[in-house]
């Protein structure tokens, strides 16, 4: 089947209005909004490595789609639209029909449009997208900005996708298939935030990325975590490696001052947040339990190992 057949029967749809163009020429035009910044992030996920190989299609394509809207959703900015990089072994139109069915899912949950891409053959399925976003000028939340004194905070709960992998067929492995990217709390945090990040390596070493940018440390305190009853059930080394170092939670962790914690009204959210510990001064990452010190040796996600 040729590229432009697969493009057209599963990768053609558009919704773009106005002068803005999506699929079907040989670039994307799109109009910016006035005073806004263009927000640009790219993922790639590779079968095998980023999912298993038992993983559905309709699980693979929206989660291509999700792990990208996470990181919009960590500069404090507005999803619009993605690019599709789509490298197959052979046309399977089951396996694509599903696929695309997931992809459009999560673009329409999160008002998202595919805009354009490409398709080739390769010995192995591989899934980049391209992500874009708008955010107001200036107001982008970036890695850098957490000061002493600001809580730490996470979004949802830690260690659900690494359980669900550990433990395919349990109630979990539906977070780690279907993150879930938080775009609404993204937005909301954009001005009250002082730094963010999505976890998509493990809570401790994404965390380590906004001490490092902003020259400061952290202590947490591990009974805060936020966890599933799944996960509270096992031994504290267990868990912690988990909710720390598990990775593919895509939760947003922030700081944020405790004056504009206290703006935040959680109720109005459309995820829980939990205040998890605070920046310290001293330029390292440090645990309490039950009010003690507890050293504890993690390490997240590592794309080369």
């Amino acid at each position: 089947m040729a590229e432009f057949s697969v493009i057209d029967q599963y990768f053609s749809r558009s919704a773009l209005h106005g002068d803005e163009l999506g699929v079907g020429d040989d670039s994307a035009l799109l109009t910016p909004p006035h005073g806004q910044q263009l927000v640009i992030c790219t993922d790639t996920l590779i079968a095998g490595r980023h999912f298993p190989l038992s993983t559905s299609a309709h699980a693979i394509g929206w989660k291509s789609v999700a792990v990208n809207l996470s990181d919009i959703a960590a500069m404090g900015a507005k999803p619009h639209s993605i690019l599709l990089a789509l490298s197959l072994p052979k046309v399977d139109h089951d396996w694509l029909s599903e696929f695309s069915r997931g992809l459009y899912q999560c673009c329409d949950q999160f008002g998202v449009h595919l805009i354009g891409g490409d398709t080739t053959q390769s010995p192995h399925l591989t899934i980049t997208v391209t992500a874009l976003g708008y955010v107001d000028r200036q107001q982008a939340v970036c890695r850098s900005g957490a000061q002493v004194g600001d809580y730490v905070v996470v979004s949802g709960q830690v260690g659900d996708a690494a359980y669900g992998l550990a433990h395919l067929g349990s109630a979990l492995q539906q977070r780690l298939d279907y993150p879930t990217p938080r775009c609404e709390l993204g937005q909301r945090l954009k001005g009250l935030a002082s730094s963010m990040i999505d976890v998509s390596d493990g809570l401790a070493q994404d965390l380590g990325h906004i001490l490092k940018a902003s020259h400061v440390g952290a202590q947490l305190d591990l009974e805060q975590l936020p966890l599933d009853p799944a996960l509270e059930a096992l031994e504290n080394t267990a868990k912690w490696q988990f909710a720390l170092a598990g990775g593919d939670d895509y939760e947003l962790c922030f700081t944020i001052s405790p004056e504009h914690f206290e703006q935040l009204q959680p109720h109005s959210l459309d995820t829980k947040i939990t205040k998890i510990g605070q920046i310290t001064a001293q330029q390292q990452l440090t645990y309490h339990y039950q009010g003690q010190d507890y050293p504890l040796q993690l390490h997240g996600y590592q794309h080369f190992a």
